[in-house]
């Protein structure tokens, strides 16, 4: 898949900068919708990467950090944080030239997360003369101690706070052994998201991208089930390193079985004809109730047994 770079490329990078940087000002001047809005600094980089190629979309993000750089002033995990956004949108915006199927362009972004993670890690152990657990730790400690401060001023009872701070050291242990499962996590359903939105917009601007299908009759690949069953089994290990690994492996499995319950949340959503609007509350209210999302999880997980969009009745016939 090829795209026509417009004439007039210099001033569509510098359009790009401009909303991707003013994505990134609304992050940081509106702290209470801060962190959901950041997550979608990846579309603009994804559209600019599709409209004007390779190396015009390496431009906008490149032009992007720059403007980052400047307002934060210093080397921080915020710099960090929004590298790993804008290599996100790079990432897929070449799967989407390459048309790769949904899996692999979700998995091949996630790993260009994972070595860009790992070399900015490598990076600042070289520099800082600290070795990699060290500086995951600290860096976990600092946000607990920045969580507590939050805590105080949320009005949160000072007993509770008491609690976390008595079990902080626990927490932390906990934590940096999760990082990995988490990390995967977060980047799975962050590139999930871009995808979503993208999709849209990138049709509105007549811009070629894959035909994915109909996303919400996507199902994991079957042999993943025996996957998630086996991280299941290491959890009963009495070995601690076994365990840790189990549940990192646990985590992930449990949110590609998310993206397929909620796959099948929307089918019927659509079989049933629900309004947008009242979808967007249903979504809403799923992922604000902790049981709501592991039923969901537990829909996608047993969808491979029970067919509940009837997918495979419909092929066989």
């Amino acid at each position: 898949m090829h795209q026509t770079v417009p004439q007039d490329a210099p001033k569509e990078i510098v359009k790009g900068i401009g909303i991707t940087s003013l994505v990134f000002g609304i992050c940081v001047f509106i702290p209470f919708l801060g962190f959901i809005i950041s997550l979608l600094i990846p579309v603009p980089i994804l559209f600019y990467r599709l409209k004007l190629g390779r190396k015009n979309g390496i431009l906008v993000a490149a032009g992007t950090f720059l403007v980052i750089s400047f307002f934060l002033g210093s080397v921080s995990f915020d710099i960090f944080f929004f590298v790993q956004l804008l290599v996100l949108g790079l990432a897929l915006g070449d799967m989407f030239e390459r048309e790769f199927p949904v899996e692999k362009t979700i998995l091949y972004a996630c790993l260009a997360l994972w070595a860009t993670a790992v070399s900015a890690l490598i990076f600042a152990s070289l520099t800082s003369g600290t070795q990699i657990s060290a500086l995951i730790s600290n860096f976990v400690g600092k946000n607990l101690e920045l969580s507590l401060v939050l805590y105080e001023k949320m009005g949160v009872p000072q007993e509770h706070i008491q609690m976390i701070q008595d079990s902080s050291d626990l927490i932390q242990y906990a934590l940096v052994r999760i990082i990995p499962g988490m990390a995967t996590t977060i980047a799975l359903f962050v590139a999930w998201c871009n995808l979503l939105v993208a999709r849209p917009l990138l049709s509105a601007a007549k811009i070629q991208f894959p035909d994915f299908g109909r996303l919400n009759t996507w199902k994991a690949p079957e042999q993943l089930v025996w996957v998630a069953i086996g991280c299941g089994i290491l959890l009963l290990v009495p070995e601690k390193g076994i365990r840790i690994l189990g549940l990192n492996g646990f985590m992930i499995m449990m949110t590609i079985y998310f993206f397929q319950g909620i796959a099948i949340v929307s089918f019927l959503f659509e079989k049933k004809d629900i309004p947008m609007l009242l979808r967007v509350i249903l979504y809403s209210f799923i992922g604000m109730q902790f049981f709501l999302i592991l039923m969901v999880i537990f829909a996608g997980f047993f969808d491979m047994w029970l067919d509940l969009r009837k997918l495979e009745t419909q092929k066989n016939q």
